[in-house]
């Protein structure tokens, strides 16, 4: 079955550079634990964005609908000015993939509006492309869908025409006289796409030669329809799937016909090249079947050939033949072991020839001769008139059915990774080959698909190959539904105000996420301690298993806000038995004010030394005496938990070191009172002013 594919089919470069732009930005933001949503679809292909759907990534219309602190991932298409100003009024973080030739139109039309020189846009009006290119110019821009709106067209001095870019490029040349018969002075800048004008070119050529053609890509894709509508009007037997899958039964078979295939620029390559596999193993089925019809076609020649006495002997033969069992590849019979060497086995089957069983095809290693064992007949002939056995084959059929039971009863698999290839992972599930493609992996990118050989997992069976007994399977969808099935559990046993157990998953700058058993809450950073912190991490690790309060739970927009102070004791809580009146501490100064310096007591308790309790000598400022992180030994004055207010003494502090310290045996008697008497006139000082 002849096939071709269209000339620069698939993504165009900036097409390739918004998908990888986007990703690696959803990445990123899920690594930081930051809401990613794409501000209208990416592009025009829901194939191409389930992997952003996997991700987390949602769509929204307006930037308002944004969650607070996310990154906006803008589409290809391009977005008015006012979008940007929005967004940057929001707080959000921007990740433009604009089209590099959909910015070069922005531009144009900017200028343009600048000059006050009217600019006539080509284009669909509801297209996003349009509506943002239009935005750039406001009323200076006329948009026209076709002809009909020229001649309604005010008198307008040295117009721009310009195009979206995937506008059709014949529909540029149509056009464009009657525009310049309406506007001599008119000026072209034709903004189409080359990459739009290529895929055009290269399917025209291919339809004008092809019998049928397959278009991929996406139903909602302008470029896309009217690349099919190109190849349609060129070759009526044309289709435009957005998968292989949905190729219609028949439509490849069997002529020997020449297949043409196109791509839209936002088709993704393993898109359309899905077509082309779907194709090679319906040629490799037809090839099958024609040699099946030309062996029978010969064996009824050579029948008709034989003269009458070959006809006897072969009647006498077919006699002594029917003693013997009939064989055929696939059967199943049981035989007699006859004969057992190193490398293989000789089961009597009681056909023509003895059956042959290499060592490696045996499932039961242990057989002697005069055994009974169950076979699978290989081949009739293995060229030396021998009939080749396996039992492996038994033990792989009933494997596949055992597993195909499982599949039809909606059933996860078991299966071990076996090897990392191009494209995914082989796994072995239970004797039967399944391909796990790299993106249904995990729910998350896998950069190493290495690591998952050797790694046991459940696998949801999403197609099967009968013929060839393979199948392709997908871990990530037993991860997404076993963690829906959490989820659901989860918000039935969720109440307001219960007190459950989480464990600490990830950091923001504006909380911890915590995982509540299937559904992640948040822990904003204001319900993390009573007191103020910079960060999550002064308060808890990853991985922490810690008890919390649900504050509030949203179902609809699934959302938990939740409480880590709130079980936590109160820091004033008891605060005069923690500090009773008279006790002497040793702390830090945390700030510095003029009329005094606090002291840290505990995280979220501050007590005041006044600017008179600094010091045992009288200080014109606080910073004479005392400054940030200095420890010092405070005494205790007076506590108000209702007021939350300590007042703490460094010059009482001092006093009572001096008076407590025995100098009787150092210092003479007479100093002794001298220093004492010294120390009762500086507080006497002190008091009266």
């Amino acid at each position: 079955m002849p096939y071709e594919i269209a000339r620069h089919a698939g993504y165009c470069a900036g097409v390739r550079r918004a998908v990888s732009t986007a990703l690696e930005a959803a990445r990123r933001a899920k690594a930081e634990g930051r809401p990613c949503v794409m501000l209208g679809e990416l592009i025009h292909n829901d194939q191409a964005l389930e992997e952003f759907r996997e991700m987390g990534v949602s769509v929204i219309a307006r930037p308002e609908d944004a969650p607070e602190g996310a990154v906006a991932i803008l589409r290809s298409h391009g977005e008015p000015p006012e979008t940007y100003r929005r967004l940057s009024e929001l707080g959000l973080t921007a990740v433009d993939t604009t089209c590099q030739f959909v910015s070069a139109l922005h531009r144009l039309v900017a200028e343009q509006t600048e000059r006050e020189r009217p600019v006539l846009l080509l284009g669909d009006p509801k297209h996003p492309e349009i509506v943002g290119t239009a935005g750039f110019g406001g009323e200076n821009v006329r948009i026209l869908p076709n002809e009909e709106p020229i001649e309604a067209l005010d008198p307008l001095e040295h117009p721009l025409l310009v195009a979206q870019t995937t506008y059709p490029p014949g529909e540029w040349d149509r056009l464009l006289p009657l525009l310049r018969a309406r506007f001599p002075d008119l000026e072209a800048r034709k903004t189409i796409c080359p990459a739009t004008e290529q895929r055009q070119q290269g399917a025209r050529e291919l339809a004008a030669r092809a019998d049928k053609m397959v278009v991929v890509g996406g139903r909602k894709s302008a470029n896309t329809k009217k690349l099919y509508e190109t190849c349609r009007a060129l070759c009526p037997d044309t289709i435009l799937v957005e998968r292989a899958q949905e190729i219609p039964e028949g439509f490849l078979e069997p002529e020997r016909e020449l297949i043409g295939i196109a791509a839209g620029a936002s088709t993704p390559d393993w898109s359309y090249k899905e077509v082309v596999t779907v194709m090679n193993e319906t040629e490799q089925n037809i090839v099958a079947e024609e040699a099946a019809e030309v062996a029978q076609e010969v064996k009824e020649e050579a029948q008709a050939a034989l003269t009458e006495e070959e006809l006897n002997k072969q009647s006498f033969m077919e006699d002594i033949e029917k003693t013997l069992v009939q064989i055929r590849p696939g059967q199943t019979v049981t035989g007699s072991v006859v004969q057992v060497t190193d490398d293989e086995v000789c089961v009597n089957i009681n056909a023509k020839s003895d059956g042959i069983i290499k060592r490696e095809d045996l499932s039961d290693k242990d057989v002697k001769v005069g055994d009974e064992i169950e076979v699978e007949i290989v081949k009739i002939n293995d060229g030396e008139g021998n009939v080749v056995l396996s039992q492996r084959n038994i033990v792989n059929r009933k494997a596949w059915e055992a597993l195909m039971e499982k599949v039809d009863n909606g059933e996860y698999i078991d299966a071990v990774g076996k090897e990392a290839v191009k494209g995914g992972l082989i796994a072995d599930a239970g004797g039967v080959r399944a391909f796990v493609p790299a993106s249904h992996l995990a729910q998350h990118y896998v950069e190493k698909i290495g690591q998952f050989v050797g790694q046991p997992m459940k696998l949801k069976v999403i197609e099967v190959n009968k013929e060839k007994k393979r199948i392709v399977a997908s871990r990530k969808e037993v991860l997404k539904e076993e963690a829906a099935r959490k989820k659901e559990e989860a918000w039935a046993r969720l109440e307001k105000d219960a007190v459950v157990k989480g464990i600490v998953r990830r950091f923001a700058d504006f909380g911890a996420f915590v995982d509540l058993g299937g559904v992640d809450g948040l822990i904003h950073i204001t319900d993390m301690a009573w007191y103020r912190i910079g960060h999550p991490s002064e308060v808890l690790k990853i991985g922490d298993e810690i008890d919390v309060k649900i504050l509030s739970l949203d179902p609809e927009r699934e959302r938990i806000q939740l409480g880590y102070k709130q079980l936590q004791p109160k820091p004033w809580d008891n605060i005069e038995e923690r500090y009773p009146v008279g006790v002497v501490l040793e702390r830090k100064v945390v700030r510095v004010r003029p009329f005094g310096a606090f002291v840290e007591l505990e995280p979220g308790v501050d007590g005041l030394v006044h600017i008179s309790q600094c010091s045992i000598n009288r200080v014109a400022k606080v910073e004479d005496a005392l400054q940030p992180e200095q420890v010092v030994r405070v005494k205790v004055l007076g506590v108000d938990p209702d007021a939350k207010r300590i007042s703490l003494s460094v010059k009482e502090a001092l006093l009572d070191e001096a008076e407590n310290q025995d100098f009787a045996e150092e210092i003479p008697g007479e100093e002794i009172a001298e220093a004492v008497e010294a120390v009762e006139e500086a507080v006497e000082e002190n008091t009266e002013e």
